[in-house]
């Protein structure tokens, strides 16, 4: 398994992830970027690695894809940096795993990998955000150091802040 730039290679893959999916809310939320143009697709994801053509209350960042082979099995979106209202609700990293491939300790492997990624980029702390209601999403962040700095709910649901301190 090994954490990649996107790319042609894994298209039907992903368009396999997002059929998967179904109606099901999509993390991180370059999964809701329009792909049928693949190509099209692609550059805007580097388009947002680079601060390119990025809305305004947006910030630069990057998306990887966790894939074992030709199978995309999960994906994380890294902020560069925050601005106010992604520190207040967001973070620095949205990911997801493949709905076939959870249960099998992969959103741990990528919230390491993930949160590796930062540190190469000097981002420290790091600030990881999710719904309360999300017990596997929290149990990932704790298992990878995150400590619940505090809490808010925001349109009836409940959203917890935790923050890893990466002492490397």
């Amino acid at each position: 398994m090994q954490l990649v730039s996107p790319s042609q290679k894994y298209k039907e893959s992903y368009i396999g992830y997002i059929k998967e999916l179904g109606s099901e809310e999509r993390y991180p939320f370059t999964l809701d970027f329009e792909h049928s143009d693949f190509p099209k697709y692609l550059n805007t994801l580097e388009n947002y690695s680079n601060g390119i053509d990025i809305p305004e209350d947006a910030v630069p960042s990057s998306t990887f894809w966790l894939v074992e082979g030709a199978e995309l099995l999960g994906v994380t979106n890294i902020r560069h940096s925050l601005n106010d209202r992604i520190e207040y609700c967001g973070g620095h990293i949205g990911l997801g795993i493949r709905p076939a491939s959870r249960g099998k300790g992969l959103g741990n492997l990528l919230m390491k990998l993930s949160i590796q990624k930062l540190v190469e980029m000097g981002v420290n702390p790091i600030h990881i955000h999710c719904y309360k209601d999300n017990i596997a999403s929290a149990k990932v962040i704790i298992d990878n150091g995150g400590v619940l700095e505090s809490e808010f709910s925001s349109g009836g649901k409940s959203i917890q802040r935790f923050v890893v301190i990466c002492t490397q």
